[in-house]
């Protein structure tokens, strides 16, 4: 049945979608940069400290692990924001299912009375039938 809620409760559920896929998206953004932090992790346990060589061997070591370090700093930020961006999009999420869910219940409210004036009106109809068959019966 079609009430004057339908068009909000599709509306409402096109909406919720799109806010599970954007948590979705950010759930994976989440996962990429927890992959990216591992990653640089194991490539700065991969770097080795020279011990015999060149003062230049010594220094350009020096900058690797620097550089490897900032790349960590960055990926630990990257992990920060994109957890933000996880707890933002599902709290977007709950707030439209709860949309949602209020228009949906209000078109089965709106349903339930349209059945209930049906079934009324259906009863009134017997009811008049009835009394016109009766009245066939008795003469």
């Amino acid at each position: 049945m079609r009430t004057r809620y339908s068009p909000l409760v599709k509306l409402k559920k096109s909406t919720m979608d799109k806010s599970e896929r954007v948590v979705q998206k950010a759930n994976a953004d989440l996962s990429s940069a927890t992959i990216a932090l591992k990653v640089s992790y194991d490539s700065l346990d991969d770097i080795k400290t020279p011990t015999t060589g060149s003062m230049n061997d010594l220094l350009a070591s020096r900058s690797l692990f620097s550089s490897q370090r900032d790349l960590i700093d960055h990926n630990k930020g990257w992990i920060a924001f994109a957890k933000k961006q996880v707890n933002s999009a599902k709290v977007r999420l709950r707030l439209d299912m709860v949309e949602y869910e209020k228009f949906k219940y209000l078109e089965f409210q709106e349903i339930k009375k349209m059945k209930y004036e049906i079934k009324i009106k259906e009863t009134k109809e017997m009811d008049e039938v009835a009394l016109m068959t009766y009245d066939k019966k008795v003469v």
